[in-house]
C-alpha cells in the first residue's frame, strides 16, 4: 500500500515539473513581444544599443557578440539556453555568482513571473 502510494505520488511530481517548467519549450511569443518592451531600452532585435542585440541570442555562446562595452560576461563558458536565459532574467548578480563570473553588471531588469519568462524566451527564440 505505501509503495502504491508513493509511486502515485513521485508520478504526479514528475508530470508537475514537466507541464510547469520554465525551461520547457512552452511559452507564447507574442505576449513574450510585449514583455521584450522592458528590455528594449537597452537591447533591440537587430542592432546593439546601450546593451548587445538579442538576434540570435538562443544557443549562441555567451559573451561571443562583438559588443565592446558589456565585460561582465567575457570569458563565460555556456551557452544562452532556457534555461539560462531564465535565470538570467530573474537576477543578474546570483546567475552571475553562481557561474563563478565577476558580478559587477549595469542591468537592473528582472523578469520575476514565470509565464513572462516563458513567453519572454519563445520570443528570443524567433529573433
Amino acid at each position: 500500500m505505501i509503495k502504491g502510494k508513493f509511486l502515485a505520488l513521485a508520478l504526479a511530481s514528475v508530470m508537475a515539473l514537466a507541464s510547469g517548467s520554465a525551461f520547457a519549450d512552452g511559452g507564447d511569443a507574442k505576449k513574450g513581444e510585449k514583455v521584450f518592451k522592458k528590455c528594449k531600452v537597452c537591447h533591440s532585435a537587430s542592432k546593439h544599443k546601450i546593451g548587445p542585440s538579442l538576434a540570435g541570442i538562443v544557443g549562441r555562446k555567451a559573451g561571443s557578440t562583438d559588443f565592446k562595452k558589456y565585460k561582465a560576461l567575457k570569458g563565460a563558458d555556456f551557452t544562452w539556453d532556457a534555461k539560462n536565459i531564465s535565470s538570467w532574467i530573474t537576477n543578474q548578480k546570483k546567475f552571475l555568482k553562481a557561474k563563478g563570473l565577476p558580478t559587477k553588471t549595469s542591468m537592473k531588469v528582472k523578469i520575476k513571473k514565470e509565464d513572462d519568462r516563458e513567453n519572454l524566451i519563445a520570443y528570443l527564440k524567433t529573433l
